[in-house]
């Protein structure tokens, strides 16, 4: 199976969480110069933009969603070949 077969458009839920979760840490460790609704609501705003400028973000089908727990990021998903 080819890396494409692999990858698939990630959702704009997706896509704003993962902006929000970048906003809002700096890897694992919380940063409080955004706080939560600012990095939503700015989360939302690029979604948007990238979706009405013709962006298709991928995900890869073992991708994990970002997480603030220690440790569950470490482990990989297993490969759907």
């Amino acid at each position: 199976m080819s890396e494409d077969d692999r990858l698939r458009p990630a959702t704009m839920d997706e896509i704003a969480e993962s902006i929000a979760f970048a906003l809002r840490y700096e890897g694992r460790k919380r940063v409080f110069h955004a706080d939560e609704m600012m990095a939503r609501i700015t989360a939302d705003r690029l979604v948007r933009h990238l979706r009405g400028s013709g962006f298709v973000v991928m995900r890869g089908a073992g991708a994990r969603p970002p997480t603030d727990k220690p440790g569950a990021g470490d482990q990989m998903l297993p490969d759907k070949r």
